[in-house]
């Protein structure tokens, strides 16, 4: 992603840490970001394009925490565990994943609509922002088929490779019911020790 382009979401994403979306100034995002207010437009096209844009980068975001939670050399359950640990605190300390996660958006936020807009845009990455958005059930679909593919068995029976599908998505939905409820002190491992099955920990 170019420089200017990352510079101009982290002021967005500064911005509306301090302020409602809707007194977020395009002006004083370039200015944050140190460009010209016509490098923004150029890279967004409007307002609404750059909401989009700071939407997409968050979801992709957590998503490549997801990655990163799942790899490595520890134990399924513990890889899944983490995965469940990632989900919760990031869906605590940023209200944006939160809302992608849960649908609930409120009045702070900018709430861009989820389906693929119309993109004139020569920038691939708005071109790629100004598609659909992810819903909380592709969020889960998405997370769900990651730690399947990470966890999985090479060669493993249709009905293991379900189970484990079963029991990855429960831990999900696990985690996501964590952010309106947060577990004790370590019981997320708890949480998932209960529903991941014991064959594959």
């Amino acid at each position: 992603m170019p420089a200017a382009r990352e510079s101009l979401l982290d002021a967005a994403y500064t911005a509306l840490a301090r302020r409602p979306w809707s007194a977020v100034r395009m002006v004083d995002v370039a200015a944050a970001a140190g460009v010209s207010r016509q490098t923004l437009y150029n890279e967004f096209g409007s307002k609404d394009g750059l909401a989009r844009a700071l939407v997409r980068r968050e979801a992709d975001g957590y998503l490549a925490g997801v990655e990163r939670a799942l790899g490595g050399s520890a134990g399924p359950r513990e890889r899944l565990t983490a995965t469940a640990e990632w989900t919760a605190a990031v869906g605590r300390d940023n209200a944006l994943v939160r809302a992608m996660l849960t649908g609930s958006w409120h009045e702070r936020l900018p709430a861009p609509p989820l389906a693929a807009v119309p993109s004139s845009t020569a920038v691939p990455a708005q071109r790629r922002a100004d598609g659909p958005l992810p819903t909380p059930r592709d969020f889960v679909r998405a997370v769900r088929d990651r730690a399947v593919t990470a966890l999985g068995e090479p060669g493993a029976a249709p009905a293991d490779t379900a189970e484990l599908a079963r029991s990855c998505e429960l831990v999900v939905r696990l985690a996501l019911s964590c952010l309106a409820a947060p577990p004790d002190e370590g019981g997320m491992a708890e949480l998932v020790r209960a529903v991941f099955p014991r064959h594959v920990a």
